[in-house]
């Protein structure tokens, strides 16, 4: 035990017995992803999982996900520090599920996108594409980081302060554990990919909400019983909600604009880890029941998991402040209780390893969301504008299965150095707080405007993403001048200034921006209308262009520490110029842009149209039954598969509606399972006809019996 500026941290609170049955826990779980990577045979196995599994399985896999993003340390440091108002951000995101059931997650499925900047080259343009997926991969790289740094503050308690090494005193540092982290949490991602992923965050998400609730009535236990834990706690400590704008590093005000808004916004439509969850779904309602059961059940439950352990311990450093010191770092509080509480070695080993566990599930999920990105948003266009050469289907999905393989690699190495920004703050819920709220608001306004409102053009989401983020950055720089107009009576600490209310005056500035461009869209048509009438139009957007180039470049450079030049007045007057060229020279280059083509099928009003395209003919809502068959294997290499006319009719089917087989085991989850498309019928009831390929990818069993249902 240290004590380092007023915090008391820990070191080798694991023993041997400890550690074996980590290392074991550990073992299972990477034979296990191993196990299910065998599925993996090309892409779209790598990153979605096939498009085939069940609500229950991926809302499972969403609970170790998300209750495994870092949410054991900073929520138990929060319970710790300021005791059940840690809850209050983690039961918020329930106002915008509406908006993601029947708007973003259809449209995203529907629509076909492989990933989120693809949705801004079709819903916009080519350049928006390019910004988003700048963007995105800033944030799912910082999310990484974040990851990483939570997994190795969970560590470093369980650890000695260092080792000796043929005669030599090693040191154990955060940075060290953390890389020996990453190459263990990169291997069964690597070769293993989101359906791997699925069923080892199937298996953590079980036993972590166990180990959790273990944690706590053991707890409860050791106190004497809920009144005894009760009364422990001091009055403030049993409210439900923090105070309103008091202290800065905890407050509802800042939390909220933070985590209610900025936070649940981005995590529903902007994690591309999440949401590729979702696309692993065997149809849109599968994905909606998903969604609905995580939000109504799973996530209460999960507040109390992961947040027991700081309240706990708050209330033995009451009764026996020798035990539990009041002084303990916050970030290590859920060890130090476990330890304490759980007492048996062996058990405790098990529940720093569902910990551990559920950090790595959020870290693996991000990392092979970021190589999707990276493979379909950079890879893809790169190499189709290298190589025109016409290559063949199979020969394309391995050389991509490779490419995704190594940048998972890649950006296991980026997410280890985003850990040295965020290590210097103080816990590792400001860290989150202070990431959500600078990284999320451009993108956050860009999609929720891109899918709710038909009349947000590419002028406006490329100048929210330019525009609002050169504001942001000021508001950085001058935080008391700007920020603090909407500070809610926050004290501004200035170490870490307005960590979590900066989300709101990014939000207003970003979605400022957005308006202002979309109300003077007739304007800028008529600017654009009147230079192409001129006869030296090309010249004078070219002066346009530069002159928007040179000040927004200036205006990033006064941003630069060791420049600095510029007063708050001067660069706001040059953001402000550079925020009215922007649109205008957009709407002069975006050619062949119309409203009613560029949105149909991608805005919440359109989902019908999005079904369409989908299908690719009118769908079938008429209600059928599921029918039983058995497979037989015929020769072709369509994706047509062959049920009889009887079959049919009771599915309601017509020939070219979408169907999907499964096998009839529900406890696989629909791991085996293909989705096709009706043929011909044939006359022999209680069978279907697929071919080889088809049987390959159903992963279909011998005598199994199989499930066949029409989609769309």
């Amino acid at each position: 035990m240290n004590e380092q500026v007023g915090e008391v941290t820990f070191h080798s609170i694991g023993s041997s017995e400890v550690w074996i049955v980590m290392i074991a826990y550990f073992a299972i779980v990477m034979l296990f992803g191993s196990y299910f990577g065998r599925y993996t045979r090309s892409t779209t196995d790598f990153f979605f999982g096939g498009r085939r599994f069940s609500w229950w399985l991926i809302t499972m896999s969403i609970v170790a996900t998300g209750v495994g993003s870092h949410s054991f340390v900073k929520y138990s440091a929060k319970g710790f520090e300021h005791g059940l108002s840690s809850t209050m951000t983690y039961i918020n995101d329930w106002f915008f599920v509406p908006f993601f059931l029947f708007g973003w997650l259809p449209i995203v499925v529907y629509s076909k996108v492989r990933s989120i900047p693809e949705y801004f080259e079709k819903r916009f343009s080519p350049s928006s594409r390019f910004i988003a997926t700048i963007l995105l991969l800033l944030y799912m790289i910082g999310y990484i980081g974040i990851g990483f740094l939570t997994l190795g503050k969970a560590m470093i308690p369980l650890l000695p302060e260092s080792f000796s090494l043929f005669g030599t005193t090693v040191p154990i540092g955060l940075y060290g554990v953390i890389i020996v982290i990453a190459i263990i949490t990169g291997i069964y991602i690597t070769f293993g990919g989101q359906t791997a992923v699925i069923f080892t965050d199937l298996l953590q998400g079980f036993i972590l909400l166990f180990a959790g609730l273990l944690l706590f009535a053991l707890g409860i236990g050791y106190l004497g019983g809920f009144q005894a834990f009760w009364d422990l706690l001091p009055m403030s400590w049993r409210m439900p909600l923090a105070d309103f704008n008091n202290p800065p590093d905890f407050n509802f005000a800042g939390i909220f604009w933070q985590d209610g808004i900025a936070g649940s916004i981005g995590f529903l439509f902007m994690n591309q880890g999440l949401l590729m969850r979702f696309m692993a779904c065997k149809s849109v309602d599968e994905g909606r029941k998903a969604a609905a059961i995580n939000i109504l059940f799973v996530l209460p439950i999960s507040a109390i998991v992961v947040g027991n352990a700081g309240w706990l311990g708050k209330a033995v450093s009451v009764i026996s402040p020798e035990i539990v010191n009041p002084a303990t770092s916050p970030d290590q509080i859920f060890v130090v209780v476990a330890n304490i509480i759980l007492g048996n070695p062996i058990i405790f080993g098990f529940v720093m390893a569902a910990l551990t566990a559920a950090l790595m599930s959020t870290v693996d999920t991000l990392i092979n969301a970021t190589s999707a990105i990276f493979v379909n948003d950079v890879y893809r266009p790169i190499a189709g504008f290298v190589n025109k050469r016409l290559s063949t289907r199979k020969a394309t999905e391995r050389r991509e299965l490779i490419v995704a393989r190594l940048a998972s690699i890649g950006i296991t190495i980026l997410g280890v150095i985003a850990v040295i920004p965020f290590n210097r703050f103080p816990t590792v819920y400001q860290a989150h707080g202070f990431f959500h709220s600078t990284l999320t608001p451009p993108l956050v306004v860009a999609i929720f405007l891109g899918v709710f409102w038909k009349k947000f053009t590419p002028a406006a989401v490329i100048t929210t993403f330019l525009g609002g983020a050169s504001l942001m950055m000021l508001g950085a720089k001058y935080p008391a001048e700007l920020i603090g107009l909407v500070d809610h009576g926050i004290r501004l600490e200035p170490e870490n200034p307005y960590s979590y209310v900066r989300a709101l005056y990014n939000l207003i500035v970003c979605a400022g921006v957005a308006l202002l461009v979309v109300w003077t869209t007739n304007l800028q048509h008529n600017f654009v209308r009147w230079v192409r009438r001129l006869p030296n139009t090309n010249m004078i957007m070219t002066i346009l262009t530069s002159i928007f180039s040179i000040i927004y470049t200036v205006v990033i450079a006064s941003f630069v520490p060791r420049l600095g030049f510029g007063t708050l007045e001067s660069t706001l007057a040059l953001i402000v110029i550079s925020t009215i060229l922007l649109p205008l020279i957009v709407n002069y280059y975006v050619i062949g842009y119309d409203t009613e083509t560029h949105t149909k099928g991608l805005v919440a009003s359109s989902i019908q149209d999005a079904r369409r395209f989908f299908k690719g003919s009118e769908p079938n809502d008429t209600e059928g039954q599921k029918v039983q068959v058995h497979y037989k294997i015929i020769e072709g290499t369509d994706d047509k598969i062959y049920f009889s006319k009887n079959d049919m009719q009771k599915m309601a089917a017509n020939v070219g509606d979408l169907v999907y087989l499964s096998d009839k085991r529900r406890y696989l989850g629909g791991l085996k399972s293909i989705h096709s498309v009706y043929g011909e019928p044939h006359n022999e009831n209680g069978v279907v006809y697929i071919n080889d390929d088809q049987l390959k990818g159903g992963i279909f069993a011998e005598d199994k019996i199989l499930i066949a249902e029409k989609e769309l």
